[in-house]
């Protein structure tokens, strides 16, 4: 594979088309590199993806593990366009991952469009004022916020609706 080869990879870097990260959190380095390519002549089945323009990849290194993920793209070569995409698109689902753990939403079966767009606004609603609630403990977690509320939801309501 064209991403695989370290010849095509130095060819990537010499071109601009690199970029590498390095994210502290919670005590731990997270390292990510970028690269992205239009040469893209070599990929078998090119012409089922409608407007593809370039493939990239990300390699991330975190607590001695090293995964490699690949993109296809409707985007032109931008290295940073590229990495915001890819950052952008982990954010989504990372909240949907949060939607789903919390209130089970793809338990949902709601057949109504109209209701089960309402019902995914107000998870929505629900899980930022969530966030945002000091119980106890500033890192406790929204299952366990919402614990706390069930508990005496008559006590919590008011204090969780003035956030």
């Amino acid at each position: 594979m064209y991403l695989n080869d370290e010849k095509h990879i130095e060819k990537i870097i010499k071109n601009g088309n690199y970029l590498k990260t390095i994210d502290k959190n919670h005590g731990m380095a997270e390292v990510r590199e970028y690269y992205q390519t239009t040469s893209i002549s070599w990929l078998n089945g090119k012409e089922k993806w409608k407007g593809i323009k370039s493939i990239g990849m990300v390699v991330r290194k975190f607590n001695g593990v090293t995964e490699k993920r690949y993109y296809i793209s409707s985007l032109p070569c931008n290295i940073d366009e590229f990495s915001k995409a890819v950052r952008g698109h982990w954010s989504v689902e990372s909240m949907h991952w949060q939607l789903d753990v919390t209130f089970r939403e793809d338990a949902d079966h709601t057949l109504d469009k109209t209701a089960a767009a309402n019902m995914n606004i107000i998870r929505k609603w629900c899980l930022s004022m969530l966030k945002h609630v000091p119980f106890y403990k500033p890192n406790l977690s929204i299952r366990k916020k919402m614990f706390i509320i069930s508990l005496d939801p008559a006590k919590h309501l008011d204090y969780v609706m003035s956030l």
